[in-house]
């Protein structure tokens, strides 16, 4: 049984080959994304990676690693701090901040640092369910 207090971590980046592809599959062609003449222009200087994208490792994870196979991701509520861009490692972290025992559900905060300065980048909470596990 996974309780309040659990908690995990996972390091990930993305390429540029990566974030083509996800505009290809999600039909977002925004040039923000993968044009850097166009991004040049913007606040953000180069390419930002898809919010979406940056949630896929949410799913991810907890589908296949925490809680993990047999989950049902319920829900997810994210706030994008900062830009992400490729090439740039970040980690991902995961805490059960409380569970419902009755319905094997948990509320799970989702957050993602910038690896190298510490910074948050994403901050958010997802709901899971898990007949075993919560």
């Amino acid at each position: 049984m996974l309780e309040v207090g659990n908690a995990y971590e996972i390091e990930f980046s993305f390429t540029q080959e990566q974030v083509n592809d996800f505009c290809k599959i999600s039909g977002d062609f925004n040039p923000l994304h993968w044009d850097e003449a166009y991004a040049a222009t913007t606040p953000f200087k180069k390419p930002i990676i898809h919010g979406a994208l940056i949630a896929s490792v949410f799913s991810r994870v907890m589908g296949m690693e925490f809680p993990g196979e047999g989950s049902v991701y319920l829900k997810q509520v994210s706030e994008f701090k900062r830009p992400l861009f490729v090439g740039t490692t970040y980690k991902a972290k995961f805490e059960i901040v409380s569970t419902n025992p009755a319905k094997h559900t948990a509320e799970i905060s989702t957050q993602v640092f910038e690896l190298e300065r510490g910074k948050i980048m994403v901050d958010g909470m997802a709901s899971a369910m898990h007949a075993e596990l919560f």
